[in-house]
């Protein structure tokens, strides 16, 4: 049996949906298609009852979408929209391997990679964007333990890749 959602918006919003797919309908989101692998890896492995997400750079048309690095060549506001939309995409990643979201109980571990600049110290504000989705779509069974990283480049040039510890049923 399924637990209730931990979660409720009804107070703010009114009535919402219980469950993480109905949520997304709600917001008028739709989840990418599910990424296919661009080497030897899988986009997700099942260990037990822990879903292993491999990181998720946003690509548009084959391209990575704003190239570069975070406080030099992308805003940190493009920079947190792309850790939405790379969770976007690593949540269809999951729904491809599980079936369907609603199969996620929690969210144990999110990393957020940013290619920073030269003195960019903000990386905990870019890694809002994945955190703060999981958050609205899964309730505090979203709010994972997090690391936010700086580093000096990632594949293809892009600004910011997301990965993700779940665990399921």
């Amino acid at each position: 049996m399924r637990r209730p959602a931990p979660f409720s918006l009804r107070a703010k919003w009114g009535t919402v949906a219980s469950r993480p797919s109905e949520r997304l309908r709600s917001l008028g989101i739709v989840l990418p298609e599910a990424p296919v692998p661009a080497g030897s890896y899988a986009p997700v492995v099942q260990v037990g009852k822990e879903a292993w997400v491999s990181g998720q750079i946003v690509r548009e048309h084959g391209a990575v979408l704003h190239p570069g690095l975070v406080g030099r060549d992308v805003t940190p506001e493009m920079a947190r929209d792309l850790a939405r939309r790379a969770t976007l995409q690593a949540l269809s990643a999951l729904h491809a391997a599980l079936g369907s979201i609603d199969r996620i109980d929690r969210f144990v571990r999110v990393t957020v990679y940013v290619a920073s600049a030269p003195g960019f110290d903000r990386q905990h504000e870019v890694a809002n964007g994945a955190t703060d989705l999981l958050v609205e779509l899964f309730g505090e069974a979203g709010r994972p333990a997090r690391s936010a990283i700086g580093v000096a480049g990632l594949p293809l040039s892009a600004p910011v890749e997301v990965d993700f510890v779940a665990s399921t049923p």
